[in-house]
């Protein structure tokens, strides 16, 4: 018989979801995240709404390997506002 491993509360980590916080908060995170873009990508004009970003992007604007980074940053950046933060 194999004994189970408990994990103290204080160790665990919690992911809260953007939906349970509060609409000042998720704003508030959104701005942050957006903010650390616009440090990443200093010459490019990065709006609040990164849905925006994606849909007025012209393919083909950039070097093949700018493109592709710059909208795998925008796409990492939308994801970590939709999962929030970690508490």
């Amino acid at each position: 018989m194999m004994a189970a491993l408990r994990v103290p509360n204080f160790v665990r980590r919690r992911t809260v979801d953007a939906s349970a916080m509060d609409t000042s908060a998720t704003d508030d995170w959104a701005s942050h995240v957006c903010s650390e873009l616009a440090l990443e990508l200093p010459d490019e004009d990065i709006a609040e709404d990164l849905d925006d970003c994606l849909d007025f992007y012209r393919f083909g604007s950039k070097p093949r390997c700018e493109e592709i980074e710059y909208l795998a940053l925008v796409r990492d950046a939308q994801d970590r506002i939709d999962r929030g933060w970690t508490a």
